[in-house]
């Protein structure tokens, strides 16, 4: 896996997806663990290649720190040793140096070792349904971005971190109209007794109706079994 390609992506486990893009190694939502218990959450299934395997790390993506399943210990550590993580603006206050928060649509310039830059535009998500129940500072479940990259000459590719929300695709679609690849969570994740069971990850009918609305060339679903 060290050997870096012009244009790939690997889902490594669980929501982890290794995109290799503009000559840069990008890991998104990093999990790493071994499987077994992780507070209220057991880990079944463990990565199929393990970080030490990825070789340098240029960027890290954390759609959101708040949920081990998302990014646990080993992923923490592999975040925290890469030179840059971008993130939520709450998650970046928690993890600190190198991690920087950015809000829904601002951009932040990645320098290619080969010259010029990848963009990487923070993008909404929604970790739960449309109407439910939102907190102080207006998130549903938590503060969660997605994210879109591109550059002269690079596809551009929509990473959605943990949504579930038609709508936000649809406004994400209407402001990047060409997507040429999107990674989309699509486990259905459930909380019980919370959102009254329904999803807060794309299920399989909606992530199905989000591949429509986008119209990628190329759909990589990851976070799901």
């Amino acid at each position: 896996m060290n050997a870096r390609q012009d244009c790939a992506a690997m889902v490594v486990g669980g929501p982890t997806t290794v995109l290799d893009l503009g000559g840069l190694r990008i890991v998104s939502d990093p999990t790493f663990d071994a499987p077994g218990p992780h507070g209220y959450l057991t880990k079944t299934t463990g990565p199929v290649i393990t970080e030490d395997q990825l070789g340098p790390v240029d960027l890290v993506l954390v759609s959101h720190d708040n949920h081990a399943d998302n990014f646990d210990d080993r992923g923490r550590a592999l975040a925290l040793a890469s030179p840059l993580v971008l993130t939520t603006s709450s998650g970046a206050g928690r993890l600190g140096h190198p991690a920087v928060g950015d809000l829904p649509w601002t951009s932040h310039a990645v320098e290619r070792p080969g010259g010029g830059d990848l963009t990487v535009t923070a993008v909404p998500a929604v970790h739960g349904p449309e109407d439910g129940e939102r907190d102080a500072d207006g998130f549903v479940n938590c503060e969660v971005i997605g994210f879109v990259l591109s550059g002269p000459g690079l596809p551009t590719v929509y990473v959605s971190g943990d949504n579930a929300s038609i709508s936000t695709v649809t406004e994400i679609a209407d402001r990047i109209p060409h997507l040429d690849a999107a990674v989309l969570h699509a486990g259905a994740a459930r909380v019980e007794g919370k959102f009254r069971d329904r999803a807060v990850s794309l299920d399989s009918i909606r992530a199905a109706a989000a591949a429509a609305v986008l119209g990628p060339a190329a759909v990589i679903p990851a976070h799901y079994d």
